[in-house]
C-alpha cells in the first residue's frame, strides 16, 4: 500500500512515516504544499496524507488542484485546527477524511486503511444551471454549446456559486471557500471577480445569472438566466 505524507513539521512526518513503515505501507514524504502536488499528481499513491497550513501551498489548495487535474486518489487531511467550517472546507474541496491533531495513530492506520478499501471517490458530477453547465473534473464552462475560457480564479468563484444555486452567499464566505481560509486583503475582489464572471457567463448571452443581493452578497440564479 503506496502512501504520500505531506506535512511541514519534520519530525511529526518522520514520526508518521517511520509508524506507517512498520505498518506495512511504502511511504513517500513531501514538506511542502507545491512538492506534495507534484508527488500526487506524478505518482501513483493509494492515499494521500496531507496537513492543511503547509508553506508554499496550502492543503486546501493542493488537493483542490489533485481534483481539477483529475487525479482522485482518496485524501486525509491532517491539521492541528478543528471546527466545522475547516472541516467542510476541507470536504468542498474534494478531502475524504479529516483527523485533527493530536491523533491517535491507531486511529490514523484505521481511517487509511477504510480510505484504501473505499478506493477512489467517483468523478463528480456535471454542474448545470439551465443552459449553464460546469464540469470540475475537465475544467470546463459552458453555455450551451459555446465554450467559455475562464481563469482558475473565476471558474473557483462560479464552481462556489454553482453549487449552492438560489442561496445567497457573502463576501466573506466567498472569500473563505475561494481564495483561502487565511485571506486578509480587501473583499473587494470578489466584486471583481463577479464582474469579470458576468462579462464571460452572462453579457456576451444577454443573461443576468449572478444577481447581486444588496447589502448581502452574491446568488446564482438556479436555471441559470
Amino acid at each position: 500500500m503506496k502512501v504520500l505524507v505531506v506535512e511541514d513539521e519534520v519530525r511529526l512526518a518522520d514520526t508518521v512515516r517511520r509508524g506507517l513503515v512498520a505498518e506495512g505501507f511504502n511511504v513517500d514524504v513531501m514538506h511542502n504544499g507545491v512538492d506534495g502536488l507534484w508527488a500526487a499528481t506524478e505518482n501513483g499513491y493509494d492515499v494521500v496524507v496531507l496537513d492543511i497550513m503547509l508553506p508554499r501551498l496550502s492543503g486546501y489548495r493542493v488537493v483542490e488542484e489533485m481534483r481539477a487535474r483529475g487525479v482522485w486518489t482518496p485524501v486525509l487531511m491532517l491539521t492541528a485546527k478543528d471546527g466545522e467550517h475547516d472541516q467542510a472546507d476541507a470536504f468542498d474541496l474534494g478531502a475524504d477524511d479529516y483527523l485533527t491533531k493530536p491523533f491517535s495513530f491507531i486511529v490514523l492506520v484505521a481511517r487509511l486503511r477504510a480510505l484504501v478499501r473505499r478506493g477512489a471517490p467517483e468523478r463528480p458530477s456535471v454542474l448545470v444551471a439551465g443552459d449553464l453547465s460546469l464540469d470540475p473534473a475537465q475544467r470546463r464552462v459552458r453555455r450551451g454549446r459555446t465554450e467559455i475560457p475562464l481563469t482558475p480564479r473565476e471558474f473557483g468563484l462560479l464552481e462556489f456559486l454553482m453549487r449552492r444555486p438560489g442561496d445567497v452567499a457573502t463576501k466573506a464566505q466567498i472569500l473563505h471557500g475561494v481564495w483561502d481560509a487565511h485571506y486578509d486583503g480587501d473583499d473587494n475582489v470578489v466584486e471583481v471577480y463577479v464582474g469579470y464572471l458576468r462579462r464571460k457567463i452572462d453579457q456576451p448571452f444577454g443573461r443576468r445569472t449572478i444577481e447581486t443581493v444588496r447589502g448581502m452578497g452574491y446568488r446564482l440564479s438556479a436555471d441559470g438566466s
